[in-house]
């Protein structure tokens, strides 16, 4: 029960930054870090999505256990 817990302070920690911009900082595998800026675009129960600013109407969504496991990092800039 206490695993729910922390997703939900996870999610609604993200749901505050919604349309902020928000620098990604992800495990790509295999020793490769991918560093992205974007903007929070939406939360959803399970995954959030963001949209990326260089690439042209790409978006990228990760789950919350992704934020936990440190899988996914999301430096906030406001």
């Amino acid at each position: 029960m206490q695993g729910k817990n922390v997703l939900a302070t996870i999610k609604n920690e993200i749901d505050k930054h919604i349309g902020e911009k928000v620098t990604l900082k992800a495990n790509g595998g295999r020793k490769k870090i991918l560093i992205k800026n974007g903007v929070i675009e939406e939360t959803y129960p399970s995954i959030f999505i963001i949209r990326l600013e260089n690439d042209t109407q790409r978006r990228i969504s990760y789950s919350y256990s992704d934020v936990l496991t440190k899988t996914v990092q999301l430096n906030f800039a406001g």
